[in-house]
């Protein structure tokens, strides 16, 4: 059977099957991201779904464009095998390190980082020490890995079947970069998930870049402007809510990224809140603003047992572990909400983010 015969009949297939369009908001978060795998796994194992764009940062940046040119290269296959992959290698980067030690450890020389002196002590050094000093040669292995995973000429060369978003931060201008598909490229991704305390600012056409997660965690407004669906999914990865106040360092620390990596969402959302308010009540024409509809796929309850420091685990056995829990949880929104896509929100913006 020839390749066109193939192509032919998954046509003729996906003709048949009902689809519903949606766009994606994948959040940052390291290791954690394995998370975020599992449920684009799962996503792109339903055919009904079309997906018109992504808008992601950091450790979404990654899965996202991995994800974008797997499926230009192979379809949602392609995808799903460029993804698998790409987290395959992340996880032989760890295992090549001294001791099977994390990317924070081999940036350190230490590797008894699971204790709470170690951390402090870690946290300590990178705020008297910058990573112009504390790592002078800016190693980073996510480069290596990303490289090895993603061509980037190639997908250049062709017209990307979904819409790229890719969620910086200027240094300078403490403005959201969004880099598009004219402008894709591995210091783009890299940009999107550079830590200040760890790595140099990456340099674009003259301009430094931080983390996007301060700035846009992920950004949606590119959804909204550039995409057609009005069916946006967020892939959380840092818990908003917490019941246990923090009382340790490492437990303060934390609560303040994950505060302030969801921030800017936070503001977009309720900015959503408000043109739909403005919409319902009549205030406003449907031709005029789009009405959006948001949807959410977490996992707070295991998230929120994981420490600041597991988000740098890269063991396979942990990354596995979540990308478990994102196929699970995809599937069950999938089970309870697909037949809502196009027709409503399936979260209470208010209630959610608010």
């Amino acid at each position: 059977m020839t390749v066109d015969t193939l192509t032919n009949q998954a046509r003729l297939h996906n003709a048949s099957v009902e689809t519903r369009h949606l766009s994606l908001a994948l959040q940052g978060g390291g290791a954690h991201g394995a998370f975020t795998w599992g449920v684009l796994d799962r996503l792109l194992e339903d055919e009904r779904l079309v997906f018109d764009g992504i808008s992601a940062t950091s450790a979404g940046a990654m899965n996202a464009t991995v994800m974008v040119y797997g499926y230009q290269q192979g379809g949602r296959a392609g995808a799903r095998a460029a993804l698998d992959n790409f987290w395959r290698r992340i996880a032989h980067a760890q295992a090549q390190t001294p001791f099977q030690a994390t990317w924070w450890d081999r940036l350190t020389g230490n590797h008894a980082l699971d204790n709470s002196p170690a951390f402090l002590w870690l946290d300590f050094v990178t705020r008297v020490l910058s990573p112009y000093q504390l790592n002078p040669t800016n190693w980073n292995p996510l480069r290596d890995v990303l490289t090895a995973s993603v061509d980037f000429e190639a997908m250049r060369r062709a017209k990307l079947p979904i819409q790229l978003f890719l969620c910086a931060t200027n240094v300078r201008s403490g403005k959201v970069k969004v880099f598009g598909e004219s402008e894709l490229s591995a210091d783009a991704v890299m940009a999107s998930g550079c830590l200040p305390l760890l790595f140099k600012a990456v340099e674009i056409d003259g301009e430094a870049y931080w983390d996007g997660g301060y700035m846009g965690n992920p950004a949606i407004f590119p959804l909204i402007y550039r995409c057609g669906s009005p069916d946006i999914m967020v892939v959380h990865v840092n818990p908003i809510m917490r019941e246990a106040l923090p009382v340790t360092a490492g437990e303060i620390l934390n609560r303040i990224n994950e505060i302030s990596f969801n921030s800017s969402l936070m503001r977009e959302m309720r900015a959503i809140s408000f043109v739909t308010r403005l919409i319902d009540d009549g205030e406003v024409e449907m031709d005029r603003l789009k009405r959006l509809h948001i949807h959410a796929i977490s996992a707070e309850e295991r998230m929120r047992d994981f420490s600041v420091l597991s988000k740098f685990n890269a063991d396979w056995d942990f990354l596995l572990d979540l990308k478990e829990v994102g196929r699970a949880h995809a599937d069950a929104w999938l089970k309870e909400n697909f037949d809502q896509i196009g027709r409503r929100s399936t979260v209470d913006i208010n209630k959610a983010y608010l």
